[in-house]
């Protein structure tokens, strides 16, 4: 027997990356009744994620009134990002550090839930679903499990109903779980992207290639997407 599924509405916020697919797999798991939320804030690949977004959205057979793109270029605008930024150059993975690397975008995810919570409020939905993964939060302080914990007080504190949540179901994984996990849901893996620089060929190099490139190899898993390199990150 399949698993009984809830028919609870829930948000899932899909930028088309390898993460947010693995979380939204989870969340189709459990409910049936998904709503896909995609943020353009001016990123290099906004065009790939888009497209990537859309396909992954088909996939599980989202209904177009469910899917949500909102444009934050005011992010691009606000700048300090080598995403975003022209002038900044996407730099490549140098090892594991604790330093903030310049592909972080200044308090984005805050901007960016605060949006599914605005649209859950709207459409009824109570959780919301997003891919954050600890494993990040070295370069990234808003991918943090302790981040989530203060953002849903804050949503308890400033909505109608006080009954919005944010899971992060994936935080506490490493990025070879994530792919096995995504595997076992039999997520559609080939349709995400996750590099920071190139929207035709993923570049390999880039920190969010790196991680992933070296997830796989972790996994003993050939990634489906094609690379301009494929360094050994083992």
């Amino acid at each position: 027997m399949g698993i009984s599924k809830s028919d609870t509405l829930v948000i899932c916020l899909v930028s088309g990356g390898m993460d947010s697919l693995t979380t939204a797999a989870i969340a189709n798991e459990h409910f049936e009744n998904l709503a896909f939320l995609h943020l353009n804030y001016g990123q290099k690949t906004e065009a790939k994620e888009l497209e990537c977004f859309n396909q992954i959205a088909e996939y599980y057979q989202v209904p177009l009134e469910r899917r949500k793109i909102i444009d934050m270029n005011f992010l691009k605008e606000v700048g300090g990002s080598s995403l975003t930024d022209t002038s900044m150059e996407v730099t490549e993975f140098k090892g594991d550090s604790d330093e903030i690397p310049s592909s972080y975008v200044p308090f984005r995810n805050t901007h960016i839930v605060a949006l599914a919570v605005s649209w859950a409020e709207v459409i009824g939905a109570k959780k919301i679903f997003i891919g954050a993964v600890e494993e990040d939060s070295s370069g990234y302080p808003d991918c943090r499990e302790s981040y989530y914990k203060a953002y849903n007080l804050l949503i308890k504190e400033g909505t109608k109903d006080g009954d919005i949540e944010v899971l992060t179901p994936i935080i506490k994984m490493k990025k070879e779980e994530v792919i096995r996990r995504a595997q076992e849901l039999q997520a559609p893996i080939h349709l995400s992207w996750s590099c920071y620089s190139q929207g035709d060929k993923a570049c390999g190099v880039c920190d969010s290639c790196a991680l992933r490139l070296r997830g796989f190899q972790k996994a003993g898993v050939e990634d489906p997407i094609e690379y301009a390199q494929r360094p050994n990150y083992l």
